[in-house]
């Protein structure tokens, strides 16, 4: 049940990270300058309602699966440490660039916000990757 928790929070933060890299955060560049600090705390609220709850519940079952699973142990102890990963970008990088957006419109940091969001991209096909490959082994 917990590996199937996991695997569902991961396969839908897969799928949104992939539209925000892709869509979303490019769509920055497009938006009206003059309200622009509007849209990004309208942003925030919104996707936190979706991202908090998938990312806590993606933490605490794979911190489970990783210190309490006997079975695949190697790959859970991975995916949690994929998890941390994804984290620590998320508060020290993405985070503090959101901030600096809510005050207005900065081209540099819009693309810097896209840029490095591909590390969360990445982090998240990985960790996608390796729930597949636990699916298919179960």
């Amino acid at each position: 049940m917990i590996l199937a928790v996991n695997l569902i929070s991961t396969f839908l933060l897969c799928g949104l990270i992939w539209m925000v890299q892709l869509v979303h955060y490019p769509m920055f560049h497009r938006l009206d300058k003059q309200k622009f600090g509007e849209h990004i705390r309208f942003h925030g609220l919104r996707i936190s309602i979706l991202v908090i709850p998938l990312m806590v519940t993606e933490f605490i079952t794979s911190f489970s699966l990783a210190f309490f699973q006997q079975t695949d142990q190697i790959l859970h102890l991975a995916g949690f440490f994929i998890v941390v990963l994804i984290w620590l970008v998320t508060f020290f990088v993405q985070v503090p660039l959101h901030s600096k957006l809510s005050s207005g419109f900065n081209s540099q940091v819009v693309t810097l916000l896209v840029r490095t969001n591909i590390i969360r991209t990445v982090l998240w096909s990985c960790k996608s990757i390796l729930g597949f490959y636990l699916l298919i082994g179960t």
